[in-house]
């Protein structure tokens, strides 16, 4: 291994999110694969070794961004605008977050960069830092810090090897982590590129209180953050039929606005053409949050059925 790769450096012995997960963002940011093919990666407490690194962080005692060294341990260490402490993974994050964001984004979608990058800083970031440095509330057996904890070595392993073993584990974190964070950028850039689409296409329906989409994409947050009078949605899905899709009072509510009328609820095909009076309608959920029609005017019609039984103008 040429002595000429970078050297990235954390600590060695048991390891915690923060490292690993700035372990990741580091290699996207800095356009590194893996630790051997075109950078060299240590995990060791030894002071002189630390010094050589081009980039060190949860270890040395030195927060340095002009240095690339990202440590939060030592007397002074930065925290938050509110006061949360930074976690290693949280400073990394401030300086790469972004690059590391657009690495993963096609340059047509790069201009979303800041907003992904925000938002997970928020959701993702934010918890680690609290968890990496004991501040957080309750925690979840399956949030990020217990499934990279699992990764580490048992207390009875094999003293034999113990370095290599834990350094192993330590890219088995990383690999999981790495995964979070593709998935999560994915994600967000699909929501992002649906929102201008989703209001586009509110514009576009005749009625504004039901929303016809082109095709299925994420709907309800758009709606909610533009604050659209929206009750239903209709969109095509993959067998075929056109999906009427009620829109919840708030954020992560199981209720409607407006539900599809309590007598459609479980009835399918004949049964539903008949008490609803439209002709291709499918289905209707028992908990009436949902329904289908094989048309998109069949869908429509069935929106502004139950808006009628509901009490509103139509």
């Amino acid at each position: 291994m040429p002595d000429a790769m970078p050297l990235l450096v954390t600590h060695s012995g048991s390891f915690h999110c923060d490292e690993a997960f700035a372990y990741v963002v580091l290699r996207l940011a800095l356009g590194l694969g893996q630790a051997g093919e075109d950078h060299r990666l240590a995990r060791t407490r030894d002071a002189a070794l630390i010094a050589q690194g081009d980039h060190v962080w949860d270890v040395g005692l030195v927060y340095d961004v002009a240095a690339s060294r990202f440590d939060h341990h030592q007397r002074g260490a930065p925290s938050r605008e509110d006061g949360t402490p930074f976690s290693a993974a949280g400073l990394v994050w401030q300086t790469h977050g972004e690059t590391a964001v657009r690495a993963l984004l096609a340059p047509a979608d790069a201009g979303f960069a800041p907003a992904i990058a925000a938002d997970i800083d928020r959701v993702v970031i934010r918890r680690i830092d609290e968890v990496d440095n004991g501040v957080a509330g309750a925690r979840e057996p399956l949030d990020l810090a217990s499934l990279v904890g699992d990764c580490n070595l048992s207390w009875d392993a094999p003293a034999e090897g113990r370095q290599e073993a834990e350094d192993a584990a330590f890219l088995q974190a990383v690999t999981l982590l790495d995964g979070v964070l593709r998935r999560r950028v994915a994600a967000m850039r699909a929501r992002l590129a649906a929102d201008a689409m989703v209001v586009a296409a509110h514009k576009a329906s005749p009625d504004p209180r039901v929303l016809e989409l082109e095709r299925g994409m994420p709907w309800k947050n758009v709606v909610f953050s533009h604050s659209l009078p929206v009750l239903f949605a209709v969109y095509p899905v993959p067998n075929g039929n056109w999906m009427v899709d009620a829109m919840p009072p708030e954020p992560g509510s199981f209720a409607q606005r407006l539900p599809l009328p309590q007598s459609w609820a479980g009835l399918q095909d004949t049964a539903l053409a008949e008490e609803s009076g439209v002709a291709d309608a499918v289905f209707t959920h028992l908990r009436r949050f949902v329904g289908a029609a094989r048309s998109r005017a069949g869908a429509v019609a069935m929106a502004r059925k139950a808006m009628a039984i509901g009490g509103l103008v139509v």
